[in-house]
C-alpha cells in the first residue's frame, strides 16, 4: 500500500507542478490576444480557469493527502520533512495566487499581468527544486541548523 500511495503521490504532484508552471504562461500568452482566454457566450469557460479547476486543484489535492498518508503510514517525522512541508505550504501559496491571476485576466484582461506571472512562475519553480532537492538529499539533522 505504501508504494502505490507514493505512486500517486508523485504523480499528482507531477500534474500539480506542470499545471502551475503552465497557468502564468496561459496568461501571460494571452496579452497579445485578449479574448483567447475568455469566452464571449460563457465569462467563466476560460481554457485558464479550466486547468486551474480541473487540473491544478484536483491534483493539488491527491498529491497533498496522499503525501500525508505517505509519512503517516511510513511514520516518518524527520527533520527534513518539516522543511519540505514549509516548501510544500509556500507551494500552495503559490497555487492560490495562480487562481487569483485567473480571475484577474478574466476581469480586466491580462493586460499588465506579464510580470506578476513570470514571478509566480520563477517562485514557484524554485519552490518545486528545493522539494525536490530536500526530498532526494534529505539531509541529516546536523546539516538543518535549526533541528540541532
Amino acid at each position: 500500500m505504501f508504494v502505490w500511495l507514493l505512486v500517486l503521490h508523485i504523480a499528482a504532484l507531477l500534474f500539480w507542478a506542470g499545471a502551475l508552471l503552465y497557468l502564468p504562461a496561459l496568461i501571460a500568452a494571452t496579452d497579445a490576444d485578449p479574448h483567447a482566454l475568455v469566452v464571449p457566450e460563457r465569462r467563466q469557460a476560460s481554457l485558464a480557469r479550466f486547468v486551474f479547476t480541473a487540473v491544478a486543484t484536483p491534483a493539488a489535492v491527491a498529491s497533498i493527502i496522499a503525501g500525508t498518508l505517505v509519512f503517516v503510514v511510513d511514520r516518518n517525522v524527520e527533520p527534513w520533512l518539516l522543511v519540505k512541508l514549509t516548501l510544500v505550504t509556500l507551494l500552495v501559496m503559490c497555487h492560490a495566487m495562480a487562481g487569483l491571476l485567473v480571475l484577474r485576466a478574466e476581469r480586466a484582461g491580462a493586460a499588465g499581468l506579464r510580470l506578476p506571472c513570470v514571478l509566480l512562475a520563477s517562485v514557484s519553480g524554485l519552490l518545486m527544486a528545493g522539494i525536490f532537492w530536500i526530498v532526494l538529499a534529505k539531509p541529516p539533522t546536523e546539516l538543518l541548523p535549526w533541528a540541532g
